[in-house]
């Protein structure tokens, strides 16, 4: 009977071995509480990492350049933020590789949002072509802001020598800065500057990607990462782009213009979850993703090149390099 009960007991328990679900590998993803990151969120939400085998572990940051520093040092396996100068640093030394594409600033959607202070709106800052002779908030140099004022700054012929930057380190500080008169103007994810213009503490002056639109941001990691653990990545990706198409089509029609469908008070949902905000605080200021992350290569060339023509790079880069292509995809035509 115990020889019997012994051998039952063994049975079982391999049985229940078995049954039981591998354990999930954890991933490390550092992020900005932005819209740009919507197709995380809707992955973490969804369970799309989940069925991939991923405990995807979100890690928030209030600025891009420190995910960056955090995926070199290995406190975070992915990073998902806006491409700097900081970044392109790294990565032109050999650190950093893109394998997917995050947000992109264009016409309709709600990306890098300019603010004026109500002082500075009241002096006369009532639109871009007024950013001359004032101070902009931004969060450091080399930013995705710094590059929206400059690229604001081609385009109406204004001397960036008669603009004063003002890196205060992270976009809550930003927001603080305009709505405290700190600075003129300020400029961040909608999501961190609409707050203060909905609490009338600061003037809307537009959204950067109605004028000068690009590749804002990238999912990246280290080249080690990318080279050694390609099974992990291409989990990530899987799911990941799961969560960018659910977005992408809740908030985007067929000809790729701003349009809300039948998912979309869902998605507002799960954002207000993430963000902090309400659904209606947040449908002004909706990112764009593209629906398979596909990225626009040559913008990101003409980035590098701006950053190394101001002296904010040392070395040299290729978008071709950059990019990882045995993971990422880029927009066709745009390589």
């Amino acid at each position: 009977m115990t020889r019997l009960f012994h051998r039952g007991s063994i049975l079982v328990g391999a049985l229940l071995l078995i049954a039981l679900p591998a354990a999930a590998d954890p991933i490390k993803i550092g992020l900005l509480k932005t819209g740009g990151n919507g197709g995380i969120f809707v992955a973490q939400t969804f369970g799309y990492f989940t069925a991939e085998g991923l405990d995807a572990q979100l890690i928030y940051f209030e600025a891009a350049l420190p995910i960056a520093v955090a995926a070199v040092s290995g406190d975070i396996d992915v990073g998902s933020t806006a491409l700097v100068a900081g970044f392109y640093n790294l990565a032109a030394q050999g650190a950093l590789r893109v394998i997917a594409a995050q947000s992109a600033d264009v016409p309709g959607f709600q990306n890098n949002t300019v603010v004026a202070s109500n002082r500075a709106y009241e002096a006369g800052l009532k639109s871009y072509r007024d950013l001359g002779n004032h101070s902009v908030a931004i969060t450091t140099v080399g930013s995705s802001p710094q590059y929206s004022t400059v690229l604001l700054a081609e385009k109406y012929k204004i001397d960036l020598a008669t603009i004063r930057f003002l890196p205060v380190q992270s976009f809550p500080n930003v927001a603080t800065s305009v709505a405290g008169g700190a600075a003129d103007a300020g400029v961040g994810p909608a999501a961190s500057m609409l707050p203060i213009v909905q609490r009338g503490e600061g003037k809307l002056l537009g959204f950067a990607g109605d004028e000068v639109p690009y590749q804002l941001g990238a999912v990246f990691t280290t080249t080690k990462s990318a080279d050694e653990r390609g099974d992990l990545l291409n989990r990530f990706l899987r799911a990941y782009r799961h969560g960018t198409k659910d977005y992408h089509d809740a908030f985007t029609g067929p000809d790729e213009k701003r349009r809300d469908g039948p998912g979309t008070p869902a998605m507002l949902d799960i954002l207000a979850k993430y963000l902090g905000q309400t659904p209606e605080q947040l449908k002004p200021g909706i990112s764009y993703l593209d629906a398979d992350a596909r990225l626009d290569a040559k913008d990101v060339q003409h980035q590098i090149d701006w950053y190394k023509s101001q002296g904010l790079m040392k070395d040299d880069l290729k978008a071709g390099v950059l990019i990882d292509k045995r993971y990422a995809t880029v927009l066709p035509g745009r390589e």
